[in-house]
């Protein structure tokens, strides 16, 4: 019997840096109002999406207070409950601005205390929720990087804003960001992708990036325009697609691949189905085109 020798083990600064492409998968924790037995089955199925992912060597994002609602303490809950057979080094915890500047930098000390070797640090949306401790996501990062040299930090460019001044952002030197993920774009969303693209390559960004893309279940009216309150969603080109036999593995598909097509090398994929999730992105992959 042949056996299947697994993927080294390696942070997600040096998969970006070394591999063509990497997959990652966002998942959201569950939510801080859930009871106490919903809160704990939520937490089984994400401890078992994150083994299975990160076992097959596929980097997991954890939100943290994603579209303005309060979520358990990710780090808290990985630390306490991840088996260290579960590699830290596939696993990329979100820390936002949406809680008490204490808070935001002992989570950095307790991330580098217990082995995880990269953190996003985003702003969080200024519109809903507690407010921002710091203005800007940038002004943290600096605040844990002077406590926290090791630690590799993630920042934040937006493709559907100015291409010009998002690379501004990424270049500038109070940025403090090894590496940076790109809000989620569409395949209908290609000419904001090539924009940001073209004008980081004439700029010289060397900054390695992952583009986002949203694994959407349907076309539902209600449910994308409660989605437009935080992302761009291309509501009716996707209604077209699911009404002509388009099921969500495939609409993603397209995304995928028209991203690589357009020279896109590393992805993140949000909201894929919490039970179930290494299968469903397995389908996912094994549609790309590109």
């Amino acid at each position: 019997m042949r056996h299947t020798v697994p993927a080294p083990v390696i942070p997600l600064i040096d998969a970006l840096t070394t591999r063509e492409r990497v997959v990652a998968v966002e998942l959201r924790p569950p939510r801080a109002e859930l009871g106490r037995r919903a809160g704990m089955d939520a937490w089984i199925d994400t401890y078992h999406a994150i083994r299975t992912l990160t076992r097959h060597d596929t980097y997991v994002f954890l939100t943290d207070s994603a579209v303005g609602a309060q979520e358990e303490d990710n780090l808290r809950h990985l630390v306490t409950n991840l088996n260290r057979d579960v590699p830290r080094q596939r696993v990329i915890p979100f820390l936002t601005t949406k809680h008490p500047l204490d808070y935001c930098l002992s989570y950095a000390d307790r991330a580098v205390e217990h082995g995880f070797p990269a953190l996003v640090v985003l702003g969080g949306d200024a519109s809903v929720g507690p407010p921002r401790c710091l203005p800007h996501a940038w002004e943290l990062r600096q605040r844990i990087r002077e406590r926290q040299p090791t630690i590799a930090l993630g920042g934040w460019a937006n493709p559907h804003r100015d291409a010009a001044r998002q690379v501004d952002f990424l270049l500038a030197q109070e940025n403090t960001a090894e590496f940076y993920l790109a809000q989620v774009v569409s395949h209908h969303h290609m000419r904001e992708v090539e924009l940001f693209m073209n004008e980081a390559t004439k700029r010289g960004l060397t900054l390695p990036g992952m583009f986002g893309v949203f694994y959407y279940r349907s076309a539902t009216p209600r449910t994308l325009i409660a989605l437009s309150n935080f992302l761009p969603v291309p509501a009716e080109a996707l209604a077209r697609e699911f009404a002509a036999g388009a099921t969500p593995d495939v609409v993603c598909a397209r995304t995928l691949s028209a991203l690589y097509q357009a020279g896109v090398q590393h992805v993140y994929i949000s909201n894929l189905p919490l039970v179930g999730t290494p299968a469903a992105l397995s389908r996912v992959l094994k549609g790309v085109r590109a």
